[in-house]
């Protein structure tokens, strides 16, 4: 489970981290808060980081739920692929937002994965005797 620990502690900073590229192109490029909008650039930015929080909506139940009924290793597994997906996601769309497809795969999958998983899990687990 330590494995499961360290990939959420991992997925919260690399949201995080985001959230302070957001604040570094909101200086650069003058966007002063609460505007959202402005800067192509600012906005690639803005936007990584809220769909980085709708994906860990999803993300972390998924890996509590499937370490717990499942395997722990294997939801850790999972959650590497996803934290990749998502440093991709977000290299790519930063840069062309229209090349972000590859990252946005390598983080949704995982994530659905590991909550089916863990649904699956959890029905078979109510319904053994």
């Amino acid at each position: 489970m330590a494995y499961v620990d360290i990939v959420t502690a991992l997925a919260i900073l690399q949201f995080i981290v985001f959230g302070f590229k957001v604040g570094m192109a909101r200086a650069k490029y003058g966007i002063k808060a609460p505007a959202t909008t402005g800067n192509e650039v600012f906005e690639r930015h803005f936007r990584v980081q809220q769909n980085t929080l709708e994906m860990l909506v999803v993300f972390l139940p998924g890996i509590y739920l499937f370490s717990r009924h499942f395997n722990p290793l294997a939801a850790a597994v999972l959650g590497v692929i996803y934290l990749l997906g998502r440093e991709l996601y977000a290299a790519a769309y930063v840069r062309n937002p229209t090349a972000r497809g590859a990252g946005y795969g390598l983080s949704a999958l995982p994530s659905w994965l590991l909550v089916a998983g863990g649904l699956v899990g959890a029905v078979l687990q109510a319904v053994r005797p």
